[in-house]
């Protein structure tokens, strides 16, 4: 019985079965454009009798380019992150790119990252998802000499994908407001990290301006922060329960928070929503399960424009359209109604 033994075969060796340049192998190989169908089928047809398979390295001594991206994420087992690192490298391995995930939960992992920058001529492009920047770090981004792209995320001036979180903060403002609900609450979330500062900043700006419009005050103790989840959420629904005169209804900035603030409420006895109504953000997956009114934006279709985007800009240096915002939409399930009859001041 024969061995099969290792190809040696070149890219060069490649191009000469072909007749064609190394650029136009890599090309070929990698699916980029101006490659006609035949050429095409000439090259991948001597590259399979050669044995050969496409080497990033060699093929970046030609194209300028590794072949692989970069995807800086604070978490991957939180829904919302996994589900647009999901959809981005749904985009990017389609589209022939190898990719290099960089995790930076921790403030130790954070510094190191922006301190050593890690992608730097180690990757084409990178994609940061869900995480707020400081001047510093987007300066940092910077000076990689790649293209940066922003997934619910604002790298400065570099391309970007998210939504209008103070005009998604608004919706659920108008919404308590619709229902007649003069006393509203917000569960507002705190992190050393500084992953969600960004986000909170303009959920509450979006708070504020809605409630300003319709005429409402904002208690100041009716604003409460706690950190990310569903044990922040209950903690601080419980700060609310705990004033002398609750509001009949909350707006939590996100639905893992939203999800605390249901719990304290089951375990106190008050009924949702005849006793307190209760809007979320995200739209994720247990809101649904819950029955949770909430904020619903678009999260894999975020994820797979982002990829896009740096498709795009790694392939012609630029992009149609660097600041894509999508819609968001209040989704009203059972956890809000109109408030009851106003209960005396205890």
């Amino acid at each position: 019985m024969s061995q099969e033994r290792p190809s040696s075969a070149t890219m060069a060796d490649v191009a000469r079965a072909a007749g064609v340049s190394t650029g136009t192998v890599s090309r070929a190989l990698r699916g980029q454009s101006g490659v006609s169908d035949a050429v095409r089928r000439r090259i991948v047809s001597a590259a399979e009798d050669l044995d050969y398979v496409v080497s990033p390295a060699a093929s970046g001594l030609v194209t300028g380019r590794t072949g692989s991206v970069a995807v800086l994420v604070p978490f991957i087992s939180r829904w919302f992150h996994a589900r647009v690192l999901s959809a981005v490298h749904q985009v990017l391995r389609g589209a022939g790119f190898e990719i290099v995930l960089h995790h930076v939960e921790g403030t130790a992992e954070r510094r190191e990252f922006f301190g050593t920058l890690p992608v730097r001529r180690r990757a084409d492009g990178l994609v940061v998802i869900a995480l707020s920047l400081t001047d510093e770090e987007t300066e940092r981004l910077g000076e990689l000499g790649i293209p940066v792209v922003g997934a619910s995320t604002r790298p400065g001036g570099h391309p970007s994908v998210g939504i209008d979180d103070v005009e998604g903060a608004a919706k659920a403002v108008h919404h308590l407001a619709n229902l007649g609900h003069e006393h509203i609450g917000m569960i507002r979330t705190t992190d050393e990290e500084g992953i969600h500062q960004g986000v909170s900043r303009r959920r509450l700006e979006g708070f504020r301006s809605a409630m300003e419009e319709r005429g409402l005050p904002v208690a100041r103790d009716a604003v409460v922060s706690a950190p990310w989840g569903v044990d922040g959420g209950a903690r601080a629904m419980g700060e609310l329960l705990s004033l002398r005169r609750p509001p009949s209804a909350v707006f939590a900035e996100a639905d893992d928070v939203a999800v605390g603030a249901l719990r304290t409420l089951r375990r106190s006895g008050v009924a949702v929503p005849a006793g307190m109504s209760v809007v979320g953000f995200d739209d994720s997956p247990v809101a649904e399960l819950l029955d949770l009114t909430t904020v619903g934006q678009s999260v894999h279709e975020q994820g797979l424009i982002a990829g896009r985007l740096l498709v795009e800009a790694v392939r012609r240096r630029a992009v149609a359209e660097p600041q894509v915002q999508l819609e968001t939409q209040l989704v009203a399930r059972g956890t809000t109604s109109a408030p009851a009859k106003a209960r005396p001041d205890r």
